[in-house]
């Protein structure tokens, strides 16, 4: 073994394989993708602090959502852009980026989760016990339950990062549109068993946690709404829980997706564009399912329309 590979700073992406007909369209869609993205995201920030009737829990815990999509897809998409304008060989990365890359790769995944199960249990709280909502779901608890889910996610996926970054290294070829953490221990020759142990045990908790919580609180607000004549109470908990439900299954189908196409080398480009498109997809859809049910945020961006016509006609 040459010993300037070993443990060499410098690394090189294989990135996305791309003919040079479909080069500018490729590029493009991926330029268009990020800046949709990122006009929705924001403008729902924005929207939810300038609108004090969105001051809710469920809308505060909600603006967690966009946060993580903008920071996801703003340190990945940049960055395959202007890889696919480069030849393979040219595709190069420092070592302390890409363990960056993959931190950010996993700790939005994991806080995406936590975040999720901290509003089934708040659309629980809602449904399920309407009287002391107020009490139990104060300004203080949503901050605390939202610490909670960043915290969480920072620790969990620090461990994972430093199991990695603990491995000398003999290759130099992340085998990966971007850097994960199966990408950086990949490029060891050392015994990975405890990284393997760790990742799966890590995957197993997250997603039993995650699938379990959800499913609690579902059956509960379902038993409610079953036993419940209330109109409102079930139309209410129709309209917030669906949507709160249709966003989780997609980040879960997306999160198992990538876990299931890692474990077959022999469909490597479909891996590629699937965990591309998992950060895409999802970061799109969120703010557009949760602009569309919400009543709030459709009276406000109403409002704001109206304004700005009467504005325009004065």
């Amino acid at each position: 073994m040459e010993n300037y590979t070993l443990n060499s700073l410098t690394l090189q992406i294989e990135g996305l394989e791309v003919t040079e007909t479909f080069l500018y369209p490729v590029f493009f869609f991926f330029l268009f993708s990020y800046l949709g993205i990122m006009l929705l995201n924001v403008g729902i920030v924005i929207l939810i602090c300038m609108d004090r009737s969105l001051h809710q829990p469920m809308y505060l815990l909600f603006c967690n959502l966009p946060l993580n999509d903008i920071l996801g897809v703003s340190y990945m998409v940049p960055r395959l852009m202007s890889d696919i304008l480069l030849p393979p060989a040219e595709r190069l990365i420092s070592y302390y980026e890409c363990v960056v890359q993959a931190f950010c790769s996993h700790m939005l995944g994991t806080t995406s989760h936590t975040v999720l199960m901290i509003m089934a249990f708040d659309r629980y709280v809602a449904i399920c016990n309407p009287l002391r909502y107020s009490v139990i779901m104060t300004n203080s608890m949503v901050a605390k339950l939202t610490v909670s889910a960043w915290g969480s996610g920072f620790v969990l996926v620090g461990i994972l990062l430093g199991l990695t970054v603990r491995l000398n290294r003999c290759r130099t070829l992340i085998t990966n549109p971007f850097c994960d953490n199966v990408s950086l221990f990949k490029l060891s020759c050392e015994s990975v068993v405890i990284n393997n142990i760790y990742g799966l045990t890590f995957t197993v908790v997250l997603f039993t946690s995650s699938i379990g919580s959800i499913l609690f609180t579902y059956t509960r607000i379902t038993m409610v709404c079953l036993t419940s004549r209330n109109k409102s109470i079930n139309t209410k908990a129709l309209k917030t829980c669906s949507t709160h439900l249709v966003v989780y299954l997609i980040m879960l189908f997306c999160g198992i997706l990538i876990i299931a196409m890692h474990r077959f080398p022999q469909y490597s480009d479909q891996r590629k564009i699937s965990a591309i498109l998992i950060h895409i997809i999802p970061s799109s859809l969120n703010p557009i399912i949760y602009g569309v049910q919400s009543k709030e945020i459709k009276k406000f961006l109403s409002k704001f329309f109206q304004s700005r016509k009467i504005f325009s006609w004065s």
